[in-house]
């Protein structure tokens, strides 16, 4: 049971991705899945869901919103979403991250946002205007933690040295694309600051886009908006990886999917991978993840195979 660096939220060894929430997945289904993510979530940790206000203009917040008004579930849960870029001059401006914490507090009909990130960069914008925006924010209970995403790691370096220079709240956690075929962006630089500084990491596409399902192989047809993207893994570094993924999977009774999870959950500073499913069946194969442990030797041979 993971514990967010620095805060008091323990969560879910799996974080649910809402991003399919009103895409690949309707409100029925999303209800479905959320049914399902939180029934499969022990009682001493609290489910945690992404998403942004990006994420279908809005859509995947409301139905989540939609989702634990009617389901009471609101104090269970731990709820990550985005000020997110689209089409502004200057997104994290403190009037726009003002104007998009209101807009995502009434969209998820709830009175505060858990961890409130930064959904990308704006060096158009000076990080003390939008950190103290952020602070503001947290000071009126609005927000609990803030956190970066996409950050580099020099950017994130300046701005948490920003926040200790001007006593305001600090990023907790950074979101980052890492993953068993993205290992070199990550591992270079921003995993040493996250370990220096104690900030939790939230991997997202924590699957390649699908590839470590092991459904994406030459010649295979697949319908999904993501198979093109996961069909780029393809080749003699992704076949190794995937037949390691295979060996380990054997080993446990597992799928593809929770083994690449449970190796990513495994990796130093990672609080919890993200990773969505568009149906319940699709989120059944990721859960067992939340049980697995994989030997030393298990999470090495996964590592060298992806080198």
């Amino acid at each position: 049971m993971p514990q967010l660096p620095g805060t008091d939220l323990t969560v879910s060894d799996l974080c649910l991705g809402a991003n399919v929430f009103g895409w690949t997945a309707d409100e029925a289904t999303s209800f479905a899945i959320l049914d399902r993510y939180v029934d499969a979530t022990p009682s001493t940790v609290q489910p945690f869901v992404d998403t942004a206000e990006s994420y279908g203009d809005g859509e995947s917040e409301r139905i989540l919103g939609a989702w634990m008004a009617a389901r009471g579930q609101r104090d269970r849960m731990v709820v990550a979403t985005k000020a997110s870029r689209g089409e502004k001059a200057h997104p994290l401006a403190a009037g726009e991250i003002r104007a998009a914490a209101e807009r995502s507090l009434r969209n998820l009909q709830t009175d505060r946002i858990d961890v409130y990130y930064a959904h990308h960069d704006d060096e158009t914008t000076p990080l003390e205007e939008t950190l103290t925006a952020f602070d503001e924010l947290v000071r009126a209970g609005k927000v609990r933690y803030v956190a970066a995403s996409n950050y580099s790691a020099k950017r994130l370096t300046e701005a948490l040295d920003t926040s200790e220079r001007a006593g305001v709240a600090r990023y907790a956690a950074v979101q980052t694309h890492y993953n068993l075929m993205e290992r070199a962006a990550f591992e270079s630089g921003l995993r040493d600051v996250a370990a220096d500084r104690g900030l939790g990491v939230l991997p997202y596409f924590a699957l390649a886009k699908g590839f470590l399902t092991g459904k994406y192989r030459p010649g295979e047809q697949i319908d999904s908006p993501r198979a093109k993207g996961a069909s780029a893994y393809a080749g003699e570094r992704g076949d190794r990886v995937l037949a390691a993924l295979a060996t380990v999977a054997g080993a446990h009774q597992a799928t593809l999917p929770a083994v690449a999870l449970r190796w990513l959950a495994d990796q130093s500073t990672v609080t919890a991978p993200i990773a969505s499913g568009r149906s319940v069946e699709q989120l059944a194969e990721l859960l067992p993840m939340q049980d697995l442990v994989l030997t030393d030797d298990q999470r090495q041979l996964l590592t060298d195979a992806s080198a």
